[in-house]
């Protein structure tokens, strides 16, 4: 009797610690939301490159989440892909405001920062935000500046 009682207690503990695992594995993935009853406003915006931006990415302002990526496609008769947001009714930006990709850290996260603008009229629900600013591909930065070295001419003094 006493072993299937603590055969029962041990289960019951590893059940909890795998629920958690996951729990926060989802949690650090983005893929939980735990507010279940915010009301929000989709605003569009096109960039050149998104790099590692993905959907349920944070949008923040001054470093608070003030919404979510909503969804990620290519728009082909613009050739630049169309990201939409899920921007949370409590804040309002102006219709001037800029959207960047950013990234957390030095090879985190990638997210989008919005810099609040200057105008009266603030974004309404469907508008598109015209000023964006593209992802920093770390490729693409090492890629530039290996080749601006290379076309560099050679330093060495021959005496």
């Amino acid at each position: 009797m006493q072993r299937s009682k603590l055969d029962f207690w041990v289960g019951l503990f590893v059940m909890l610690g795998a629920a958690a695992l996951v729990f926060l594995a989802l949690k650090s993935a983005n893929l939980l939301q735990m507010s279940w009853n915010t009301q929000s406003y989709q605003v569009k915006a096109y960039f050149d490159n998104v790099g590692g931006l993905k959907p349920q990415a944070a949008v923040r302002s001054s470093g608070v989440v003030v919404g979510r990526v909503s969804s990620i496609a290519f728009d082909d008769t613009v050739y630049r892909a169309l990201v939409v947001l899920d921007m949370d009714k409590r804040y309002q930006f102006s219709e001037d405001s800029s959207l960047k990709i950013l990234t957390s850290g030095l090879l985190g996260d990638q997210y989008i920062g919005i810099e609040a603008g200057y105008e009266e009229r603030n974004l309404q629900a469907g508008d598109t935000v015209s000023a964006t600013q593209s992802a920093m591909v770390l490729e693409n930065l090492i890629s530039g500046f290996m080749f601006s070295r290379a076309s560099e001419p050679s330093s060495g003094s021959k005496e």
